[in-house]
């Protein structure tokens, strides 16, 4: 079985919604993927919490079989986020940030965490995703995350970056900005040329696009009738999609692609039903087997052309 190794964000947050809110909850890019991940494949996280991270969500993660090995504890803050959402949920509004411990996160990585497979490198500054990977031993696959923040401030990084990676996760906004282009499948198109054979663009509620080998593949959202917390969505639809890809990670099979989007599409869904990590945390494999059967019959049309 390939392990993943997730390197990125473990963080307190504080969210509203017009759902309520939550106060220094679990939250975190690498936590966020390895509740998700953890489904399909063992997942180590490289990343730092300060002394006050609460012991409860170590016990939690390492319950679920995460290997925390690599979950540094230094002296300080644990990283947090505050932010608050629109009443359509589409769009974040950042209200603190205390980067505290993680603005000194230097990650470096065991000998069992250089032989992993397949690696995410969640969206940290793009100097350090290649630092990491610069100590990786021929992972099979690797997937790379980003920001607006690094795609304004660090552009040449991140392009850099590309050239390394097999994968590359983006929104929407992030890859039309850092492309030049107007729209997604103009926007995969270019990113591809820079190194990743897969682009996957979220939309949010919109769903996703899977851009590989030249071919498009839209995913539409798991229909909600209610949301409480889009934070983490994203992050938990990487590690559903690379969790299941991870099975078989042959980036050349577009059904493996397809059905790695499908998981990452059901676990956001899943993501968004509660606040912080509380939805994952009890989630088993047979309540998400079930829904990606569910999503799947809703994607599926029988079709015949109109007789003209």
């Amino acid at each position: 079985m390939n392990s993943i190794l997730v390197v990125g964000s473990v963080a307190l947050d504080s969210v509203e919604t017009r759902a309520g809110k939550s106060e220094e909850a679990l939250g975190g890019s690498a936590t966020y993927f390895s509740l998700a991940a953890r489904h399909f494949a063992p997942v180590k996280i490289v990343g730092v919490v300060g002394e006050d991270f609460p012991a409860r969500h170590r016990e939690m993660l390492e319950k679920g079989g995460i290997d925390l090995s690599g979950l540094e504890t230094a002296k300080g803050r644990t990283f947090r986020w505050s932010g608050s959402y629109t009443a359509d949920f589409n769009a974040a509004n950042t209200l603190d940030t205390q980067l505290n411990v993680f603005a000194e996160f230097d990650p470096k990585l065991s000998s069992a965490h250089k032989e992993c497979p397949v690696l995410f490198l969640a969206n940290i500054d793009p100097e350090l995703q290649m630092e990491v990977l610069s100590q990786m031993k021929g992972p099979k696959i690797v997937a790379a995350d980003t920001m607006n923040f690094w795609i304004d401030s660090k552009k040449a990084a991140v392009k850099e970056l590309l050239g390394r990676v097999d994968i590359l996760f983006v929104n929407e906004q992030e890859a039309q900005s850092l492309s030049g282009a107007d729209g997604n499948v103009a926007a995969a198109k270019i990113l591809t040329g820079w190194g990743p054979s897969v682009v996957v663009i979220k939309k949010g509620e919109h769903g996703a696009l899977l851009y590989a080998g030249r071919k498009v593949y839209p995913f539409p959202a798991y229909p909600k009738e209610s949301i409480e917390d889009p934070t983490g969505a994203g992050d938990s639809f990487g590690g559903g999609f690379m969790g299941a890809l991870s099975v078989d990670p042959d980036l050349s099979n577009h059904s493996n692609l397809k059905r790695a989007a499908v998981y990452g599409s059901v676990l956001a869904s899943f993501n968004v039903e509660s606040f912080s990590t509380e939805r994952l945390e009890g989630l088993t494999r047979d309540a998400l087997d079930a829904r990606a059967r569910e999503y799947v019959e809703l994607l599926s049309v029988d079709f015949e052309p109109v007789p003209a």
